[in-house]
């Protein structure tokens, strides 16, 4: 049997064998390649020669979280709290209340703090319609001026926050 079957001291087909080149055998001084391995998820990750892992940004705690997704927490755990305050406390609309407003912003803050890329993504979406909702109702209900003001500026917040790294890898780009 071969040094590379499935049979060579437990090790499976793709592994390396003593004589051939792979990350483990790297000589003296020499910096042996990343292999790239998945974590079981739809992430893959770098493995360095010395079994440290690089995750890519925005998987895993390696990764400092950037300003912006801060304030998109913020804003969305705001938004979920303004609407509790203007459509629970009063005991009104408490179904629509809750899985119309409440329950989407507090979900997608979850989404973030976990680092989820489409949380940010739907959370811009979502808030497009925060945003019309809350000129519609500032504009024609004047007992309820001051919540849809709070609304507006607050998904204003979640659509820049949610779109600034993109927009920063766009603007930043060299032309020509």
């Amino acid at each position: 049997m071969s040094a590379s079957g499935p049979g060579a001291h437990g090790r499976g087909r793709d592994a390396a064998g003593p004589d051939e080149a792979g990350p483990d055998n790297a000589g003296p001084g020499e910096r042996a390649p990343a292999a790239r391995v998945a974590d079981g998820g739809a992430h893959e990750r770098s493995v360095i020669d010395d079994g440290t892992a690089q995750g890519h940004a925005g998987h895993g705690a390696t990764t400092a979280r950037p300003g912006s997704q801060w304030v998109l927490l913020v804003c969305l755990l705001a938004l979920a709290a303004l609407f509790a305050l203007w459509y629970l406390l009063p005991g009104r609309h408490w179904i629509a209340g809750l899985t119309v407003f409440v329950l989407p912003p507090a979900l997608l803050a979850a989404g973030v703090a976990l680092r989820s890329r489409l949380a940010g993504y739907w959370a811009g979406v979502l808030a497009l319609f925060w945003f019309c909702h809350g000129v519609m109702l500032a504009w024609s209900s004047p007992g309820e001026r001051l919540y849809a003001w709070i609304e507006v500026v607050l998904a204003l917040a979640v659509i820049f926050s949610a779109n600034l790294a993109g927009l920063k890898a766009r603007l930043g780009r060299k032309r020509g």
